[in-house]
């Protein structure tokens, strides 16, 4: 039986969606997954038996073979274990395959068939509200981030047996939300203050210049004069992130893998501090 689930995939810094295609063909029993996976996406053939087997589930006796697409774009991560797992349980019958096609699905799988968090959750779920789909299903610890995104069903799950039984049932898996009002205050609380600093009035009417202005700055001076405290502190005196420029930042972040361990939302300008040895180039 041929089964297709939909799941996220990040390309850059945009996400886009990824059609797991599962089919049973005739032989001995192996996983063979095509469509440009890296080592990562290879080796969740070991992860992905185990988990069905250890979730309670029947895994198949037979040759197993997933299509990723669009097969010309090279996938990496594990991301594509759950929807991998959810092909091969939908194409034995495990799963009403009515309900697939409305979500889409990322997360990594341990041996036990728990589920791990996994980066670029933002993008993804950009994407899948682009797409149209009605929700997302993925890791618990992601769900903070993923419902940044308003017009999509965010739907944290903790194992691969809770996620049949809410496709199968329509119960055990509740929708997630964010209140943005309380994590994007109008003010937001950095670490340091540009009123630390005591005297460099050049430098500083220099700094306010280059805020007010949008302009680029370079400070010239032996280490330890204050180079990088001043520009430390520059972004409590720009203009607060709207909503739209931390999202951007969150992509960066999430991405990059960058991101608290409870997710959510970058609300403050980032400052990236260069290598003290910038200090002698």
């Amino acid at each position: 039986m041929l089964s297709k689930v939909y799941s996220l995939a990040v390309l850059g810094l945009d996400g886009y969606v990824v059609e797991v295609e599962t089919d049973f063909g005739t032989g001995v029993f192996s996983i063979s997954i095509v469509g440009l996976p890296d080592v990562a996406v290879k080796e969740s053939r070991d992860r992905v038996t185990a988990a069905i087997k250890n979730s309670g589930f029947k895994h198949p006796r037979c040759r197993v073979t997933v299509n990723l697409a669009p097969a010309d774009i090279k996938k990496q991560g594990p991301a594509y274990d759950l929807p991998i797992s959810l092909g091969i349980l939908a194409s034995q019958g495990f799963v009403k395959t009515n309900s697939l096609g409305e979500y889409a699905l990322i997360g990594e799988l341990s041996l036990d068939g728990t589920i791990k968090p996994v980066n670029g959750v933002l993008p993804m779920c950009l994407s899948a509200r682009r797409r149209g789909f009605k929700g997302v299903i993925l890791p618990r610890e992601n769900a903070d981030e993923g419902a940044l995104v308003q017009g999509v069903d965010v739907m944290p799950a903790s194992s691969l047996e809770e996620i049949v039984d809410f496709l199968n049932t329509g119960n055990t898996i509740k929708s997630h939300k964010v209140d943005l009002k309380k994590i994007f205050p109008d003010e937001p609380s950095y670490e340091f203050d540009f009123s630390d600093v005591k005297g460099q009035a050049h430098v500083k009417r220099a700094l306010e210049i280059a805020a007010a202005g949008g302009h680029n700055i370079i400070m010239v001076g032996p280490p330890g004069s204050g180079k990088t405290m001043l520009a430390k502190r520059l972004p409590t005196i720009m203009p607060s992130l709207s909503l739209e420029e931390a999202l951007e930042i969150t992509k960066l972040y999430s991405v990059a893998g960058l991101l608290p361990s409870k997710g959510g939302l970058i609300n403050t300008r980032p400052f990236r501090s260069p290598h003290h040895t910038m200090s002698f180039a």
